[in-house]
């Protein structure tokens, strides 16, 4: 009889991004020069195709692979429409780790700001048509204090009507 299996594999947590990338090998450095990535591991089919790949990136994995467009598995770029979904990452230096992505190939689509909600954030969007959003925690706030800041916010924004 075997062990029992862990539900959750060792070093992933509940919640974990997958996304489709044009060329995982040119994604594995991306993610690697950008965000400190460590590689875990890349499946490929005999075709050079990138069925899986694997990296982590601080205490997270995230997974991606290329494109299979007979299976309606599409980037971003591909169907010429953004996606709606960005992966957030925290990291120890925000600005440190902006200025990796933009440089290892990201295009700027926030600049880094401290936000009223306690974060420094900004976000960039990758050589493969995904948005990250970079931030680093720099103040604790109650709820009260982040209404107060939020409404201070909100009053100085322009109206978009």
């Amino acid at each position: 009889m075997s062990a029992e299996v862990a539900k959750i594999p060792q070093g992933f947590h509940a919640l974990t991004p997958h996304l489709v990338v044009n060329d995982s090998k040119k994604a594995a450095e991306f993610y690697k020069k950008a965000f400190g990535a460590e590689i875990l591991g890349m499946a490929s089919m005999p075709n050079g195709v990138v069925m899986h790949a694997a990296a982590r990136i601080g205490d997270s994995i995230l997974m991606f692979n290329d494109e299979f467009p007979d299976y309606g598995v599409f980037l971003p770029t591909t169907t010429k429409g953004d996606t709606s979904v960005t992966v957030h990452l925290y990291v120890e230096d925000a600005d440190k780790v902006y200025a990796s992505a933009v440089a290892a190939g990201a295009t700027p689509t926030m600049p880094l700001m401290d936000q009223f909600w306690g974060d420094r954030y900004g976000k960039v969007k990758d050589p493969f048509g995904h948005t990250w959003a970079i931030a680093t925690h720099i103040k604790d706030m109650t709820p009260e204090e982040m209404k107060v800041a939020q409404d201070e916010a909100m009053a100085k924004m322009p109206s978009r009507s």
